[in-house]
């Protein structure tokens, strides 16, 4: 099991990336996160991590950000714009780039849960983005550190139910609350048994 005090959360202000930071919080992580604009961090959450502002495809940054840091967690995504990108997948490949100068091992990517589908059931209007999460995961796999790969379904604005289900290699459900999703890509880090996987994620089924 990994020995981790400090992480950083790269696209910590987006719906997921709020959650990751609570999580990270919450557990008594030394958390720092890498956001484009600060104004979307809410308080008191602002005055409870270090903020690095910054964009992720700039390899500087990214390397200032990473440096010191015992895990990273990538939570970056494009605000619902489905148009052709690669800046997911680039901005990745720069953290894996600043995680190898500064010998930081751990890493978790949250992904779209598309990429365990056959490509043609996909439908056609998410192709683009699959495109740039599926370069994101062969970035995560050519690399030489210890990745986990996090592809939920649906994500909700529902409570945290803290009993969620994981399986490796597939998607065992519908949905997820985003609360819970945070919480599992900060956990995720410290588990051996996820290293280098594609994990699946949804709610516990209601008896």
């Amino acid at each position: 099991m990994a020995n981790i005090r400090r992480l950083v959360i790269f696209g910590a202000t987006g719906n997921t990336g709020l959650c990751c930071t609570e999580a990270a919080v919450q557990l008594g992580y030394d958390t720092t996160v890498f956001i484009r604009d600060p104004a979307k961090l809410p308080e008191p959450l602002a005055s409870q991590v270090t903020v690095k502002v910054g964009d992720i495809l700039d390899e500087y940054q990214v390397d200032d950000a990473v440096q010191g840091q015992d895990a990273v967690v990538i939570v970056i995504g494009t605000r619902n714009d489905l148009s052709p990108t690669t800046m997911m997948s680039e901005g990745t490949k720069n953290v894996l780039s600043a995680m190898e100068k500064y010998n930081v091992n751990r890493v978790s990517a949250c992904l779209s849960s598309f990429n365990f589908w056959e490509r043609e059931k996909v439908p056609e209007r998410f192709l683009n983005i699959l495109d740039d999460h599926s370069r994101m995961l062969e970035a995560l796999k050519a690399s030489s550190r210890e990745w986990v790969a996090v592809l939920p379904p649906h994500i909700t604005g529902e409570p945290a139910k803290g009993d969620y289900i994981t399986a490796q290699g597939k998607g065992p459900g519908r949905t997820i609350s985003k609360h819970d999703l945070g919480h599992f890509m900060v956990t995720c880090l410290t588990d051996d048994d996820n290293l280098h996987k594609m994990i699946g994620l949804c709610d516990k089924p209601q008896a």
